[in-house]
């Protein structure tokens, strides 16, 4: 029985009992019942006594001075007299902390600071809210003391929809622990998605998107190992993926038409087979691209003669759960008389599904085709917050191969136009063309380059155009300096 329901009854309790000590005194004075002219005092004694205990249980309930605060269920929480206030952020989409966990009864105040170039705002569910925030705007929301969860979020249109929400958990017997950054998290099979805007974790470094320049002479020998490894995938979450080399992508192989690649592959994970399958070579799969089992090795062998973007994967069934855990890599192998430019960069993008590796969940989200972010390089959002960097004027070549397992590309850097298209083997544009791209569009597997000259100081965002993959992680930014 609740605390209310409880002060009900023993209220009841007492009436009953002045009543019939009532009768008992009237009939101790040898009468049976009192005459009317009398009712209304014996009344108001019971009323007095009624509003006495009455003032009693509110007094005990935490209702006066110095009783703390009730919880829904009218007893004092865990919370009561504390005040918590923490620091809430807009930005990127998305609020931070996306949760906060407070003890019941704990009155709450939010430091609510938009850092986003355009305007949000924060509803509190049945509570106050903030008006729309511009940059860099401040305001405080007291939500007094907290007994039941609520949720919060950015009222404009769409907003919400988009992931700008937020939690506020009620437990009992502890003090919360929302606001915490700079941290990282295991991914979980129901996770919602990473949150963009976070920071990534202390001594995260990007991936380097620099190609390599190709190794001297026309043999070139590569040694991988197929290892499993827990690496940051998006800013403070953590994965376990099934690499080649211990990262996913792989390492880029770099070379030129009728360049020898000699592969050794060795199998160092200990719980399953792997193969491996380079699109950049002819040649009868049946022994080279086999399943190795754990700890066995082979010499993978071709030779480079055509030109272009190649992917390379794991070749073992089901292969839609190996490059969806991450074995999958680059082959660039370029056009004869390529032209130098001032920097040339290697962007693999890929569906990035969170989880254990192999579990029926995160296999569900792959036959759906539903991946918790897009991803350049293996890490959603990485290059928003390291950007590429250039200078005005410089001419920039970006290689780009669509790893998928299920979704290709549309590449597009904000501000530009492309001059040079070199797409699965071919020219469809060069710089002495009149014509123009905005797109470097590739299917699953496909490949190639565009090439650009940015005219002045800026930051020009790269996406893929598809605004789906891009708001889930697929976008990076190219900071140019005079």
């Amino acid at each position: 029985m609740s605390a209310g329901g409880g002060a009900a009854a023993f209220l009841a309790s007492v009436v009953r009992v002045l009543l019939r000590s009532g009768r008992g005194l009237l009939r101790d004075a040898g009468e049976e019942a009192a005459p009317a002219a009398r009712r209304p005092a014996l009344w108001g004694t019971v009323a007095g006594a009624v509003v006495i205990v009455l003032a009693v249980l509110v007094a005990n309930s935490g209702g006066g001075t110095g009783g703390g605060t009730t919880n829904a269920a009218g007893t004092a929480g865990p919370g009561a007299g504390t005040t918590r206030t923490i620091a809430v952020t807009l930005a990127g989409m998305r609020i931070r902390p996306a949760r906060i966990e407070v003890a019941a009864g704990t009155a709450l105040r939010l430091k609510v600071t938009n850092t986003d170039t355009q305007r949000h705002d924060l509803k509190i569910e049945d509570g106050p809210a903030t008006p729309m925030l511009g940059r860099n705007d401040t305001r405080v929301l007291d939500l007094g003391p907290v007994t039941a969860d609520r949720e919060a979020w950015c009222t404009l249109p769409g907003h919400r929809a988009a992931g700008m929400t937020m939690d506020i958990v009620v437990k009992d017997g502890t003090t919360g622990g929302g606001g915490h950054t700079g941290h990282t998290t295991t991914a979980t099979d129901d996770h919602g998605g990473p949150d963009l805007s976070a920071d990534f974790s202390t001594g995260f470094r990007a991936r380097a998107a620099d190609l390599a320049p190709v190794p001297g002479g026309t043999l070139h020998k590569v040694r991988l190992r197929a290892v499993q490894r827990t690496v940051e995938v998006a800013p403070g979450v953590r994965q376990r993926m099934w690499t080649f080399g211990g990262t996913a992508p792989g390492p880029t192989l770099h070379g030129r038409v009728g360049d020898v690649f000699e592969v050794t592959l060795v199998n160092d994970d200990p719980a399953m087979g792997h193969g491996i399958d380079f699109h950049a070579g002819s040649l009868a799969p049946d022994r080279p691209m086999r399943t190795l089992q754990p700890g066995e090795r082979l010499v993978y062998r071709f030779r480079a003669e055509r030109a272009g973007a190649w992917l390379y994967h794991c070749s073992t069934a089901p292969m839609l759960q190996h490059l969806g855990n991450g074995m999958y890599g680059a082959v660039v192998i370029d056009p004869p008389g390529l032209a130098k430019a001032d920097h040339t960069y290697v962007l693999v993008s890929s569906q990035l599904y969170l989880g254990t590796p192999g579990s029926t969940a995160q296999v569900a989200k792959m036959r759906r085709n539903t991946p918790d972010a897009w991803v350049f390089n293996g890490v959603a959002g990485q290059y928003a917050q390291r950007p590429l960097k250039v200078r005005a004027g410089e001419r920039a070549r970006f290689w780009v191969v669509a790893a998928g397992p299920s979704d290709g590309i549309a590449f597009h850097i904000v501000g530009t136009v492309f001059d040079t298209v070199y797409k699965e083997g071919a020219y469809l544009l060069r710089p002495d063309q009149p014509g123009g791209a905005q797109v470097l569009d590739l299917a699953a597997a496909q490949g190639g380059f565009v090439e650009t000259t940015f005219p002045e100081a800026g930051h020009y965002a790269f996406v893929d155009h598809d605004m789906r993959h891009a708001e889930a992680g697929a976008h990076g930014t190219v900071e140019v300096t005079d």
